[in-house]
């Protein structure tokens, strides 16, 4: 099944796309919420932030008590160093765990299937027998393009190993997440640019010329006049990402490519929530400033529903 998945996506990024590069290859953090941060015109921003989007809508379903009781519960749940207020470091984690939710449930999705041991980690030999034990005892001889697997197999290998961080053949799980979602880990963005680099670099000299680099994502049928996006996506190469004029793309362009730097919105969140709920002005949170500020605070990121249904046995 998981050869299966990767051979999917060894498809996706060996077949020619008519797509812009940005919507292909760019990795952004996901939006804290789909609304614009405008106070003056409600808190919905702010509600999706605190709660997670879908979460948000089903707390706005429960009673002022029940809102309160629930409230009261996810407060507790960020003041980790229980001291009764909620840090700005406090809130700024919660956000950020808000904001990675969909990495956690994809990695939840992944464990259990290659935890084959039930040890609590990851071996490399329990990954690749999961992944490609049966066509490894045949030598690959069962499958079509036997150069394109094997080719997976040492990609997989290398991305393992730099997630494996001391090294041991194991993975914990933030180095399991690591290795599935290597965009969200410095340590690893040098993976995530080499990767790109191979799916583009057709020529094989370790650079992206325009051409690879229009050909990943167009390539015109008998005929086919080229859209204005492919002209405006050339201009981009020249004039923005290829910033030495050498006309080719190196690891460090393709990183400021497709690992922009951006805004931390998770810590401009909980600076924004702490300005509008912290009445003495001491930088922190009490429970009483959060319950008197309830009408705004639910409708904000913190209050994540989902997370309590999860958690109901623990609560």
């Amino acid at each position: 099944m998981q050869l299966l998945f990767l051979g999917t996506l060894a498809l996706f990024f060996g077949v020619t796309v008519a797509v812009p590069a940005q919507e292909k290859r760019v990795h952004h953090k996901p939006d804290l919420s789909d609304h614009a941060h405008d106070d003056a015109h409600g808190f919905q921003y702010d509600h999706e932030a605190f709660l997670g989007k879908e979460e948000a809508k089903t707390f706005d379903q429960l009673s002022p008590e029940e809102s309160k009781e629930r409230l009261g519960k996810i407060v507790d749940k960020i003041d980790t160093d229980k001291d009764g207020f909620v840090s700005h470091a406090e809130l700024h984690h919660w956000i950020k765990h808000r904001q990675r939710r969909y990495i956690e449930e994809n990695v939840d999705k992944h464990w259990k299937e290659y935890d084959q041991n039930k040890d609590g980690k990851i071996g490399w030999i329990e990954y690749k027998n999961t992944t490609y034990g049966y066509y490894m005892d045949v030598e690959f001889d069962d499958v079509d393009d036997k150069t394109s697997y094997k080719n997976m197999l040492t990609r997989d290998e290398r991305r393992f190993k730099s997630a494996d961080r001391d090294g041991d053949g194991v993975a914990t799980r933030e180095e399991f997440t690591a290795f599935l979602h290597p965009e969200e880990f410095d340590h690893m963005r040098h993976i995530v640019v080499q990767e790109t680099i191979e799916d583009i670099d057709k020529n094989g000299d370790g650079k992206i010329n325009l051409q690879e680099y229009i050909g990943d994502m167009f390539t015109p049928e008998n005929g086919e006049n080229e859209p204005d996006w492919v002209t405006t996506e050339k201009k981009h190469f020249s004039e923005f990402r290829d910033m030495n004029k050498d006309g080719f793309l190196d690891a460090n362009e393709v990183s400021q490519w497709i690992l922009p730097g951006e805004v931390d919105h998770a810590d401009n969140e909980a600076r924004h929530l702490i300005h509008e709920t912290d009445k003495d002005n001491d930088g922190r949170l009490s429970i009483s400033e959060i319950m008197d500020r309830m009408d705004f605070i639910k409708v904000s990121t913190i209050t994540d529903f989902g997370t309590l249904v999860e958690d109901h046995d623990e609560l």
